[in-house]
């Protein structure tokens, strides 16, 4: 089944939705699911954020969870500077 992935600016997960959810909730538009995720952030909808939605296929919901388990740690390993992944700004 295709799952759309909303990601922010940062990479992080902000939604997950099914292709039957996208279609009955957001009219088969990623680009609305993107709009309502970033909606959520800034409360009312106004203003601009920053995000892409993935499209990404999997058997299961199962290996879906799974792909998004992996991914979070190597985002966060990143961002939160762990080990030798953080950045140097120098």
């Amino acid at each position: 089944m295709k799952y759309f992935v909303c990601f922010d600016g940062y990479g992080h997960v902000k939604g997950v939705v099914n292709e039957k959810e996208l279609a009955r909730g957001y009219g088969g538009d990623p680009q609305r699911f993107l709009r309502a995720m970033c909606a959520a952030d800034l409360g009312s909808g106004s203003g601009e954020t920053s995000g892409h939605v993935g499209t990404l296929t999997f058997e299961s919901e199962l290996e879906l969870k799974e792909y998004l388990d992996s991914c979070g740690d190597v985002l966060t390993g990143f961002f939160e500077c762990e080990g030798d992944s953080r950045p140097y700004n120098f």
